[in-house]
Formats: structure tokens, C-alpha cells, sequence
């Protein structure tokens, strides 16, 4: 191996290649490109007959003049009748599954929109994939992975895929790092697919929605409810927004003067900031919570500091006998403002905070139609108020949890 040319690539040539494949920088050292774009540095040996191939990092991590320095003692290793696999885990030990997780969780944290997600993923790598946590990274195989999705899979599949998904991600980023060569055992396509049931997925369709026409009717019933889930689902119709955004909305996102509720950029699924503009009757909600004398969320939950339960104004609507969906009424805003009023196309789409499909649009809209949007909500509360009176029916503390 010693005899071969060295150094046949560039830095250019390293950074500028994009061709799937090994791209040889002679002994033993490569470049490998997967199908995906993926980069990484590989140093192939013979030993006793048999051929290896040694990970040595991520095309990102390594550069091409250290890749060729481990290389080199790969080499001397090899020559004095040493094992460079060997040699290499002496230098570094292989960080086990466990580890690898929370090092991709942590990496990948600045990339999610809420701590939320993180969260969701530190359980699923911790509390279902215990049993693989304290194997070395490269030791995991397909059974393995089996092992920890199998009962998951039959019991609820969507968290198993979930899972899988996960697992996978984590073991391709120990494979850039490389803590561990070969296929990923927790690929899907032409892998556990031939292995595990393809999980049975229901045709989703659009959300359920009420039609404009009956939004009067039912928003007279919504006000005869005094639960803090009712104030809640009410405020979610007048402001169009969805769920997540009402129920983690905070006092310090109030401007009460201005009658105006910003929504901070990483609550919002576009991840820009939106403000909304707040109707009269979305201020009697708004004074009506205030009375309540609770701090943090405008709409409290049962439990001290905690928002109301995503499930709350789901149950409210069961009780209502309302076979539709929180997210539908969008939709009912939506038709109504198209159908019945002469509100621009644009006007609309910013106040359920969608983002501009067309790029030179967006690059010259710089405002956020604001006052335009105040008008066509105040509409919009006016119309869901026509067989409505009075003002918020009064919330009691026995309420809140309902």
C-alpha cells in the first residue's frame, strides 16, 4: 500500500465533488459520497486476507490534510504488523448508543422550534430505546433495532415510526463521525421494510369544518359556557389562529392599549413573528380572563403555571355534539371572508399567518397588512356575534378545569 501514489485529490476537488461513490486520494484513503450527498473520509486496508473499511469522520468534521495525517498512522500501524482498527479504538473510543443520542439531541436543539420537540425526542432515545443505550454505537445491528420496535410497532406503530426514524438519524450522524461503517440497520426503504407490517395510514382529508353559515349559531352556544375551554375555543374562532398559539399564548404577548396579541417567532410555524389584531370581543375575553387574576398564560390549566390541556376545547366540542375539528374553523374564517366579503386575497392569507407561495411577492411585501387585517377581523367577530348577546359569560375558579 505504501507503494501507491499518495495524495491524488485537491482541497478544490474535495469540496467541489458531488459524485456518489469512494473518490480515491491513494493509500487507502477516500472520499465516499453517498447517494443522499453525505460525505465522508473511509481508509481501506487489507489484513490476513480480509478487507476493511475504517471510518475516520464526516466530510464536514475532517479536513482533507487531517484525514490524511490519520491515514498516515493507519499506514505505520499496518506496516509494523498492527491492526489499524485497533489502533484507531486505542485513540478513540466508540461512545455507545445512549451517548451518540444525546449528543444528536443536543446538536440538533438550535434546529427545532420549541423545547418541546426536544423533549420528544430525549423520551422516545431514552425510555424506548433503553436496551440499545449502553451498546457501542458501532455494535448495533438490525436485530437490535427490532428488538426495541417490535412491541412498540403492534401496539401504537405511529410512535414506533417515529422511533425508527430517530434511531436512524442517530446512527447516520455516528456514521459521519466515524464511530461505526456499513448500512444503517434502521433504514425502512429495502431494509425493515421486508421485516416489519407497513403500518396501515388513515386518509387524514381536510379538518372537519363548520360551515360560515352555522358559525352564528353555534358561537351563541359557545357563549353560554362559562369554562375557561370555552373563552379559549371562542378567542381561537375570532383570532383564526390554531390552538397551540391560544394555548400558549402569555400576558406579556397583551398589549391591551393597542388591543393587539404579538406571537413570538418560535411559536409560529413559519417562524416569523405575527401579530394579531383583537377585536372588541376578543378583548371582553381578554378582560374576562384577567379577572381570574392568574399569571403567566392567558388561558390557565388546572394545574399552577400550566397552560389549559390540548385536549380541553376538544372535550368542550364533544359536549357540544360538534362533529368538527379545532384547526376547521381556519377553514370556516377562511371560506367566509372568500365568500361573503371583498377582502383582498392577500389580507386573508396573512391573517391566518400563511406564508407567500411566491418569492418575488414576498420580497416586495414588506409590511404585514395590519390595519387592513383589524378590519376584516372586526368583520369577522361581527358576524360570529349576529345571534349572540351579551358579554363573556362569567368565569368561577370551579370552571377552569373544564
Amino acid at each position: 500500500m505504501a507503494g501507491r501514489a499518495l495524495n491524488k485529490l485537491s482541497a478544490s476537488q474535495v469540496a467541489k465533488t458531488s459524485k456518489p461513490g469512494r473518490h480515491s486520494d491513494g493509500g487507502g484513503l477516500y472520499l465516499f459520497i453517498d447517494s443522499h450527498g453525505r460525505r465522508r473520509w473511509i481508509f481501506m486496508y487489507v489484513r490476513e486476507g480480509k478487507r476493511t473499511e475504517l471510518g475516520l469522520g464526516g466530510g464536514r468534521d475532517l479536513s482533507l490534510a487531517s484525514a490524511r495525517a490519520e491515514a498516515a498512522k493507519l499506514r505505520e500501524a499496518l506496516a509494523t504488523g498492527g491492526d489499524p482498527k485497533a489502533a484507531r479504538a486505542m485513540d478513540e473510543r466508540i461512545p455507545t448508543f445512549g451517548e451518540c443520542a444525546d449528543a444528536y439531541v443536543e446538536a440538533m436543539k438550535p434546529s427545532w422550534r420549541n423545547a418541546k420537540h426536544a423533549a420528544q425526542w430525549t423520551m422516545t432515545l431514552t425510555k424506548y430505546a433503553m436496551p440499545m443505550r449502553s451498546k457501542p454505537v458501532d455494535a448495533i445491528d438490525t436485530q437490535n433495532v427490532l428488538d426495541v420496535l417490535l412491541g412498540l410497532w403492534k401496539r401504537t406503530p405511529e410512535t414506533a415510526e417515529r422511533l425508527r426514524g430517530r434511531i436512524e438519524n442517530v446512527l447516520d450522524a455516528a456514521k459521519a463521525k466515524g464511530h461505526r461503517f456499513g448500512e444503517n440497520p434502521a433504514r425502512w426503504r429495502g431494509h425493515l421494510d421486508q421485516l416489519l407490517p407497513r403500518r396501515q395510514r388513515l386518509s387524514r382529508g381536510h379538518h372537519a369544518a363548520l360551515p360560515y353559515d352555522a358559525m352564528p349559531e353555534f358561537m351563541a352556544d359557545l357563549r353560554e359556557r362559562g369554562a375557561v375551554a370555552a373563552r379559549a375555543l371562542e378567542f381561537t374562532v375570532l383570532t383564526a389562529a390554531r390552538s397551540a398559539e391560544v394555548l400558549g399564548a402569555q400576558w406579556d404577548e397583551i398589549d391591551k392599549g393597542k388591543k393587539l396579541w404579538t406571537i413570538p417567532a418560535e411559536r409560529m410555524k413559519a417562524g416569523r413573528e405575527h401579530r394579531v389584531p383583537l377585536s372588541p370581543r376578543a378583548m371582553e375575553i381578554v378582560e374576562a380572563m384577567a379577572k381570574l387574576g392568574t399569571e403567566g398564560y392567558l388561558f390557565p390549566g388546572s394545574k399552577p403555571k400550566k397552560p389549559l390541556s390540548t385536549m380541553a376545547m376538544a372535550m368542550l366540542l364533544r359536549r357540544m355534539k360538534a362533529t368538527i375539528t379545532i384547526h376547521g374553523f381556519r377553514s370556516t374564517f377562511r371560506d367566509w371572508a372568500s365568500e361573503t366579503t371583498g377582502f383582498p386575497h392577500e389580507v386573508c392569507e396573512m391573517a391566518l399567518a400563511h406564508t407567500i407561495g411566491n418569492k418575488a411577492e414576498a420580497a416586495y411585501r414588506r409590511g404585514d397588512l395590519f390595519d387592513k387585517r383589524r378590519k376584516l377581523m372586526e368583520a369577522w367577530a361581527g358576524y360570529c356575534a349576529r345571534k349572540a348577546g351579551g358579554k363573556v359569560v362569567p368565569l368561577h375558579e370551579t370552571q377552569q378545569a373544564a
